[in-house]
């Protein structure tokens, strides 16, 4: 498992889309995930510490878990499959770990507001990792092999829109939060 932090949140300009950015900490790669508009404003207001009048509905999972004397240890986005992306909540619970399947939308959401880690299965990062280099352009990762036969024309049309938004970032807004 490697530690993430969130980038921040993009959104398409081809079609709306909002993708989370998470980078991992100790290197130039990012995971970007597609996830709803309700979740995305829901990380963002956290992140951007936005008081709201009433509890949004993370706030109100993360004070439930609290109140019930659990407490959020970390967050996991643990798989990728068929362009699905799928995450775990880990909680304490009287010393027990108990593990808790999610979207990661709303693991994303909930780690903002417990303030745990978030971590991506190396697994994860190697499908859809994408690493860029100083210039912000995205490289190949290394030990990364040609692709074995021809893709077909389906799978091509699944990941044209993940594909095209990937290209239509703005890669510098990376390097302007750092500074």
């Amino acid at each position: 498992m490697i530690e993430m932090s969130v980038e921040g949140i993009r959104v398409s300009l081809m079609n709306y889309q909002r993708v989370v950015i998470l980078k991992e900490k100790n290197a130039d790669r990012y995971l970007p995930i597609w996830i709803g508009p309700a979740e995305a404003d829901a990380i963002t207001v956290r992140l951007q510490e936005v008081s709201v009048a009433r509890p949004l509905t993370h706030d109100l999972l993360r004070d439930v878990v609290e109140r019930l004397g659990a407490s959020v240890d970390s967050v996991v986005v643990n798989d990728l499959a068929d362009d699905t992306f799928y995450a775990r909540i880990f909680l304490n619970v009287n010393g027990e770990r108990i593990e808790i399947d999610s979207r990661p939308s709303d693991a994303i959401a909930l780690a903002v507001r417990a303030q745990v880690p978030i971590y991506a299965e190396d697994s994860v990062l190697e499908k859809a990792g994408v690493l860029l280099d100083k210039e912000g352009q995205p490289v190949e990762r290394p030990g990364q092999q040609e692709p074995i036969g021809k893709v077909d024309e389906e799978e091509l049309q699944r990941m044209s829109a993940f594909r095209d938004f990937i290209e239509s970032l703005d890669l510098d807004d990376f390097d302007k939060r750092k500074s």
